[in-house]
């Protein structure tokens, strides 16, 4: 808000654009910044031919201006109608244009991109009490055409906002605002289920347990949620089907796969059409690149990390409707235990700002990474993964162990054997000269024996509510 505030004290055009994962309040950003007083707002409709969209666009102008303009023929024509309303405004006052789902508008030969490049390199720059907003859902499409445009709009763009999801700090304050007022624990899950994406969280009722909600929105017949995956992949990317493939596939292995992997997973061609869909994928926040450790050459982890998408494929696409109080009931399945395991940890590194500041290193450069070796006896190396490592500029490799559980963690024999292992042949495989230190991430920490005098480090579930 801060950053439009300067937009509107500018005494230049402004082209402000904002872009972020679709469900996370873009739009709801710009009409209460604004309160909705827009020299002129037009919303693009998914699948709309532009005939229909200019349609739209010939109605919204004749209900700000009162009169009967005509249906422009293409999109040239509809920017110069535009101009000719632009310049009957007030020219003392601040003028501002709402574009929204612009992705939309670009339909297959519309000529929309080429007719806006223009009407803005050609009028809007020069209109310096304008300030033109472009917003759009398809993050990919909003990178490519909009943010970095080779053609036109090449550094053309004066403001660019992207809207991250809520973290656990934002969500419980959400929740509250909103008179929910659950565990750190009960939002953990919540999270786990939905992220911190607003439109989600706001579905839910304060009247009735986080279980109870689950059931009703995911679960229940006709729930308002249930059928949000095939209407959120269609919307945002053209190929739908080959997106829903790679993250299909990266749902089954939630700790992640290396590109060689997926493609023998999903069975497709290590091409171009590959490397845009996982950038795709991506800068839209539903997969995670992740480092491998101290790899001299490049190789890279490909993660599913959109919590929604998580929940789905595990859960709701085989059980929906088959029973409405599916989560009620599984309360403590074997395969729910082990998805929250697995996604805490993916929650865990959603919160690295977080972590850092419960180390004490929130001003010390870091680089986060995952680490695996393979068995090989006859080099006397065992198997051994860590979750996460924190590799950081103070000489220090932070070793994060996460573990999701009820209760207090408790480290027995054969847990504490597994530490050192992990310890060992981290220190043997990498060589690594840095001090390391053992972090223990859990939900309320480590129960103290005889094994827990290894974990130098604790990070609590109520570290990372932290603002």
């Amino acid at each position: 808000m801060e950053r439009l505030n300067r937009c509107m004290r500018s005494d230049t055009a402004q082209l402000v654009v904002v872009s972020g994962r679709m469900r996370v309040g873009k739009t709801f950003l710009i009409n209460e910044f604004f309160q909705n007083t827009f020299a002129f707002k037009l919303t693009g409709v998914y699948g709309q031919k532009r005939k229909d969209q200019l349609k739209n666009f010939t109605a919204e102008l004749n209900r700000r201006t009162r009169k009967k303009y005509s249906e422009p023929k293409d999109w040239i024509e509809a920017f110069n109608t535009l101009r000719e309303y632009l310049d009957s405004l007030d020219e003392q006052k601040k003028q501002v244009v709402f574009l929204d789902e612009l992705p939309w508008f670009d339909t297959r030969k519309s000529g929309f991109l080429p007719a806006f490049e223009y009407f803005w390199n050609d009028y809007g720059s020069t209109k310096n009490n304008l300030i033109f907003i472009l917003c759009g859902s398809a993050t990919s499409w909003m990178d490519e055409k909009i943010t970095n445009n080779r053609g036109g709009l090449f550094n053309r763009q004066t403001c660019k906002l992207f809207l991250e999801p809520f973290d656990l700090h934002d969500t419980k304050e959400f929740l509250v605002s909103r008179g929910i007022s659950w565990s750190n624990y009960e939002i953990a899950q919540c999270y786990m289920i939905m992220g911190g994406i607003p439109y989600y969280l706001d579905r839910l009722d304060p009247e009735i347990s986080l279980t109870q909600n689950i059931d009703s929105l995911f679960f229940k017949r006709r729930g308002e949620l249930w059928d949000e995956f095939e209407h959120l992949y269609k919307t945002l990317f053209t190929n739908s089907e080959y997106y829903i493939a790679i993250v299909s596939a990266l749902s089954e292995k939630v700790g992640g796969l290396t590109r060689i992997e997926l493609l023998k997973k999903v069975g497709i061609s290590n091409n171009g059409e590959l490397s845009k869909a996982l950038y795709n994928l991506e800068i839209s926040g539903f997969i995670k690149i992740n480092n491998f450790y101290d790899r001299k050459k490049k190789e890279y982890l490909y993660q599913l990390s959109d919590y929604y998408t998580m929940f789905y494929l595990r859960f709701i696409k085989d059980y929906h409707g088959k029973d409405e109080h599916f989560w009620s009931n599984t309360v403590d399945n074997t395969s729910r235990r082990a998805w929250a395991g697995l996604t805490f940890e993916i929650l865990c590194k959603d919160h690295i700002k977080q972590i850092k500041h419960k180390l004490g290193i929130s001003g010390v450069l870091s680089e986060e990474s995952s680490w695996f070796v393979k068995p090989d006896e006859e080099n006397g190396i065992t198997g051994a993964q860590i979750d996460l490592i924190i590799n950081r500029r103070d000489q220090v490799v932070s070793l994060c162990e996460i573990k999701f559980s009820i209760n207090e963690f408790e480290i027995d024999k054969g847990y504490d054997s597994n530490l050192r292992n992990k310890i060992s042949m981290f220190s043997k495989v990498t060589n690594c000269k840095k001090s390391i230190q053992l972090v223990m991430i859990t939900t309320y920490g480590v129960k103290k024996n005889k094994y827990s005098g290894i974990i130098g480090t604790q990070v609590l579930l109520d570290d990372l509510f932290h603002e």
